[in-house]
């Protein structure tokens, strides 16, 4: 589900409108500054606040979406002041073993978070589609938290937008020396990660269309055979917010069907792509056997024919209505 649009003041005029044109492209940038959907929300508000405000001030319609940028970035750059970086499990600390006795609850503010593909990106060219689904990639966002909060910026703007180097250094109030060595020190630092960008064609195919229902089905069922067959052998799962990670196959089918039995019976309902990955809102069978209650929003990436992570988010209070799952099941 898209954030929710301002209001428009009454009797707008044509650069107020045109501001909101602006809307989705700066979620997708405030998203990649700070890693969650809410936080970035409430920067793009704060953002539009500011231009309308502000409109007086501007001159030169030409440059409204650099004027634009300019206003986010100095929001995700205060908002980002004195705050630890978000992250996913597996960047603090080693796999654990599939016992309940791991599970260690963090604070919200700790994760990266999961975004609705269509809040940041609507039905354009397929390649620029293509490319912004690579750079939404979880591990991709988390990997950007690392980079300082202006590096990051510069990255974001000359990576991920295409902005040349002088655009850059405008925006950021440097030199497009400045600008050209942060980019060389981020990239190593994303290259250390393994995050950069794959370069690969997220577009289903009919393959792997056949290979999603399969998963769906054997999830359903709970086939352990099935599973087997489809998950891969050094696939990794995760849980937030449990610190909890699982590296491997045989640790996540050993965590399915002890810790976490109480997902046999589940029911899958697919949601629109989060971060450019399939997605589910996955919901348990109700305690009182009379339909099936919220459980998790279920982010799987496949790779070569098969599931090679899964990330269970259990937050649904604050993000099945993001993706719009319903509250419940009925049996």
């Amino acid at each position: 589900m898209p954030p929710v649009a301002a209001k428009e003041p009454p009797g707008a005029s044509p650069a107020e409108r045109e501001l909101e044109t602006h809307r989705r492209a700066i979620t997708g940038y405030c998203y990649r500054m700070l890693g969650s959907p809410h936080d970035a929300e409430d920067a793009v508000q704060e953002t539009m606040v500011r231009a309308w405000r502000r409109l007086d001030q501007f001159e030169g319609r030409s440059a409204l979406r650099s004027w634009l940028y300019s206003i986010a970035t100095n929001v995700c750059l205060d908002m980002l002041d004195g705050r630890s970086r978000r992250a996913r499990p597996m960047d603090l600390g080693g796999a654990g073993a599939p016992e309940a006795a791991n599970l260690n609850t963090l604070a919200e503010s700790t994760w990266i978070e999961p975004i609705p593909f269509g809040a940041v990106a609507g039905d354009g060219d397929p390649a620029e589609l293509a490319a912004a689904r690579e750079t939404l990639k979880l591990a991709f966002i988390a990997a950007l938290q690392h980079l300082p909060p202006r590096q990051r910026a510069a990255l974001i703007l000359c990576e991920v937008l295409h902005w040349k180097a002088s655009e850059a250094a405008e925006l950021l109030d440097t030199s497009v020396a400045a600008v050209n060595s942060a980019l060389q020190r981020a990239r190593a630092t994303l290259e250390a990660s393994g995050a950069s960008p794959d370069h690969t064609d997220p577009r289903v195919a009919g393959e792997d269309r056949a290979l999603l229902a399969r998963y769906v089905d054997a999830f359903e069922r709970y086939d352990i055979d099935s599973l087997t067959a489809l998950i891969r052998e050094d696939a990794r799962q995760s849980m937030p917010p449990f610190d909890l990670w699982l590296a491997g196959r045989e640790d996540i089918l050993e965590w399915w069907f002890g810790p976490g039995i109480g997902c046999r019976g589940s029911r899958l309902v697919p949601t629109e792509p989060a971060n450019g990955s399939v997605a589910f809102g996955q919901y348990k069978p109700s305690e009182s056997g009379d339909g099936f209650d919220p459980w998790a929003l279920q982010v799987v990436e496949f790779s070569g024919g098969s599931v090679a992570e899964l990330t269970f988010f259990l937050d649904t209070r604050r993000l099945f209505p993001l993706f719009g799952l319903p509250d419940r099941l009925e049996a």
